[in-house]
């Protein structure tokens, strides 16, 4: 088997939800982010790159190496 680099992204909730309709909460839910400041490595895909762009103005992304 060969070794790939696998990108992984650092997600932290940086915003309340409160106020924003619940699609949004469910994102942040599904993302793993339940109480402010809380942080989660996910891998970086599309999947996860879209549900960042829903929710891009309450969460901060990094990128990890």
């Amino acid at each position: 088997m060969s070794k790939e680099k696998i990108n992984k992204i650092e997600i932290k909730l940086i915003k309340s939800a409160i106020g924003y309709n619940s699609k949004k909460k469910k994102t942040l839910e599904a993302l793993g982010l339940r109480k402010m400041n809380s942080k989660v490595v996910k891998v970086n895909n599309s999947a996860i790159n879209g549900m960042l762009k829903q929710v891009f103005h309450l969460v901060e992304v990094k990128e990890l190496s």
